[in-house]
């Protein structure tokens, strides 16, 4: 079986996740799946993408929950390698083909290596393993190391395309490994918490919760407002008809 590495950097390089504003709108699952198609782990297969029955292999997917209760909500929950300090998808591999990088924690898969045993996607509780059919083999997201490692790109494009591609600023990427990064003080501002952490697995990526809802302004300090004044003549009529 595959052992870890035996000395580990100080880098942990990772995603943080806000729950509170994805929308669900699949951006970072599209940009990402075009992304990879053409990058270091393509090409990601399409089975019968228009049949009844269509599958295909997708780094990262999109979940949406319904929240009921007092708090009830929609929750869009994306969900993709979380990098863990203890991967057992490596430890459980027979050929070396999974394997975690010891200067920035990224979990990959060397492809020339890798037999399709798809043990690995047994020993991970996250469902982030993706068997491709067609090249028998096994894949997964790459953290986009060919973009955040590409001097070509401007500084600020070095980051995953799932990063990239978010609408609402959802999605943050870099150093968990660091205390004085970014998204390090985001997680603990905000509480982040790891995904299953009674497997032992320690997820490098965080999830920030939904905040919860305020009811009315007086919950959040702001002033009430004042009524409108009621127009008078044919547009009051017409208001107050509209309104009933």
């Amino acid at each position: 079986m595959t052992s870890l590495p035996h000395t580990r950097g100080t880098a942990r390089l990772g995603l943080v996740i806000d729950l509170d504003i994805c929308v669900g709108c699949h951006a970072c699952a599209v940009n990402c799946k075009e992304w990879n198609t053409g990058g270091v782990a393509a090409p990601l297969t399409d089975l019968k993408p228009y049949d009844a029955d269509p599958d295909g292999v997708w780094f990262n997917r999109i979940h949406s929950y319904e929240v009921n209760g007092e708090d009830a909500r929609t929750v869009h929950f994306p969900r993709s390698c979380l990098h863990c300090e203890e991967p057992a998808c490596v430890t459980v591999c027979p050929t070396g083909a999974s394997y975690k990088r010891a200067e920035d924690g990224i979990v990959l898969v060397n492809e020339d290596l890798c037999i399709g045993c798809k043990l690995c996607s047994w020993a991970c509780p996250y469902g982030a393993r993706e068997y491709d059919l067609d090249a028998g083999v096994m894949k997964k997201c790459t953290l986009c190391i060919d973009r955040i490692y590409n001097e070509h790109l401007d500084e600020a494009a070095r980051v995953p395309a799932c990063v990239a591609t978010c609408p609402t600023s959802a999605r943050h990427f870099g150093d968990l490994g660091d205390p004085d990064s970014k998204v390090s003080q985001l997680v603990r501002e905000r509480e982040g918490y790891d995904l299953m952490p009674e497997m032992g697995y320690k997820p490098t990526n965080k999830y920030l919760p939904p905040r919860p809802r305020q009811r009315d302004a007086a919950s959040i300090g702001a002033p009430a407002l004042e009524p409108l004044p009621q127009a008078g003549g044919l547009l009051g009529l017409i208001d107050r008809l509209l309104s009933g």
